[in-house]
């Protein structure tokens, strides 16, 4: 199977990195650079209302996304009707947006955890080189369709 935007990878027990022990992997962005994805499973230890940035939010859930960048934060939506300036990825799935309108409309409970993940940091890969895990048996692609990636821990 090809590995596209929106595919989902799950590690298996030759994943040879302690950060991607267990993980499942969102992919939200492949082409022909390499690809950039996100762990859905791994709960990040604070919540965005424990960040000193976001301490007015309420207490929302904060994933660890990779090892990547862990000084920003990234996030998939499905509510382009009230954060703009998202991507398209597949399946209804927005990358980004106005992140100001997306903490407004947690704090008023307008989108909760069934519309959206934040994320820590990100994972990446250069041209190729999940193609290659994948092959190495590194990782596995998994069925989306049997997997809600707004509701994994």
């Amino acid at each position: 199977m090809h590995i596209t935007t929106g595919t989902i990878l799950k590690s298996t027990p030759s994943t040879n990195d302690a950060n991607f022990e267990q993980a499942i992997i969102f992919i939200a962005e492949h082409n022909e650079k390499g690809a950039m994805g996100f762990v859905i499973n791994k709960k990040f230890a604070k919540a965005l209302n424990e960040l000193e940035e976001f301490k007015q939010c309420i207490a929302f859930p904060l994933y660890e996304g990779g090892p990547i960048d862990q000084e920003h934060l990234y996030f998939i939506h499905r509510r382009p009707d009230v954060i703009e300036g998202g991507t398209l990825i597949a399946n209804s799935i927005y990358l980004g947006g106005n992140f100001k309108q997306a903490v407004t409309n947690l704090n008023n409970k307008t989108i909760d955890v069934n519309d959206i993940k934040i994320f820590i940091g990100y994972c990446g890969w250069d041209c190729n080189q999940l193609e290659e895990e994948v092959a190495e048996g590194s990782w596995i692609i998994a069925d989306a369709a049997e997997l809600n990636i707004f509701n994994t821990n």
